[in-house]
């Protein structure tokens, strides 16, 4: 069979419609309506012969026949953008993937596992935004971004990156770090707080150690910042596992005694979901998700 270039809109709202799972956030993308989507969707099937979407109340499926060119026109499209950036003078932006993510991940979790996706993709430039407020993925803004959260914000895809635990920490010179015993000799000192929604009053509780007052005494933005204030000694911190890693493991703090407390939420990379993601992005999203695994 021949394609032929009237055939072209209607592959492409199809593509978005299959990406979507949904006309309307598929219209909305292409700038169509969504009965016009549903027109050449119903347009590309007569002429297929052959039913692309199983159609129920609560939205649409693809059938395994619509699966199979979803996933063929999605590639095929996603390559025909890569050439077009590249005849449009944007090759250097074709290679760049703008990344939004935290701080303390950055820094403690992910800048030293940079390497090994350097190593495999020499080609491809990365952007990184540690600022604390959360990025609008709009036109011009980043591709992806790694948040912390409970796993759904509108308007986003998901996928689970990583979960944690939370336990707490303290520097060998702090002082009182020798009478530490149990959990309840961790209530004596001074601690130093993040701006985590779980914090001290959830991990004592965890440990069994109530009616006691604390001294919280330092409070922090970011979870880095918490953890260099406990290296000196200033109190004991709530660490958390992926952040607190090279901290333990060169001695700068030690983990005290209790329990680790499950985190509530966990990190999760984002990009929107009327978006195609780059295949430099791609690459990115699929290395990172990867790494989290092992």
């Amino acid at each position: 069979m021949v394609l032929r270039p009237d055939w072209l809109p209607a592959l492409s709202a199809f593509e978005s419609a299959a990406r979507h799972q949904n006309f309307a956030h598929a219209a909305e993308e292409l700038n169509l309506t969504a009965s016009a989507v549903s027109h050449h969707v119903r347009k590309l099937e007569s002429r297929l012969g052959v039913a692309l979407f199983q159609r129920h109340a609560r939205g649409v499926t693809l059938t395994s026949e619509g699966r199979r060119l979803a996933d063929a026109s999605g590639s095929a499209l996603a390559d025909m953008e890569g050439v077009l950036h590249t005849l449009g003078g944007e090759r250097d932006d074709r290679h760049r993937v703008r990344i939004t993510t935290l701080h303390s991940l950055a820094y403690t979790w992910l800048i030293p596992r940079l390497g090994a996706f350097t190593d495999r993709h020499p080609d491809i430039r990365l952007s990184f935004d540690t600022e604390t407020a959360l990025a609008r993925f709009d036109e011009g803004g980043p591709d992806l971004g790694i948040r912390h959260g409970p796993g759904h914000w509108p308007g986003l895809t998901a996928h689970h990156l990583m979960t944690e635990t939370l336990f707490p920490v303290a520097s060998p010179r702090m002082p009182g770090f020798d009478a530490i015993r149990t959990p309840a000799d961790i209530a004596r000192v001074p601690l130093i707080l993040d701006h985590a929604r779980q914090g001290w009053l959830d991990w004592f509780r965890a440990a069994d150690v109530h009616n006691v007052r604390l001294d919280e005494r330092h409070s922090f933005s970011d979870t880095t910042d918490a953890l260099n204030a406990a290296v000196f000694g200033i109190g004991a911190a709530l660490a958390r596992e992926r952040v607190v890693v090279p901290y333990l493991a060169d001695g700068r703090l030690v983990e005290l005694p209790g329990p680790r407390l499950p985190a509530r939420w966990g990190y999760h990379v984002v990009y929107p979901a009327h978006r195609r993601l780059r295949p430099a992005a791609q690459a990115f999203v699929d290395w990172v998700l990867s790494v989290s695994a092992v």
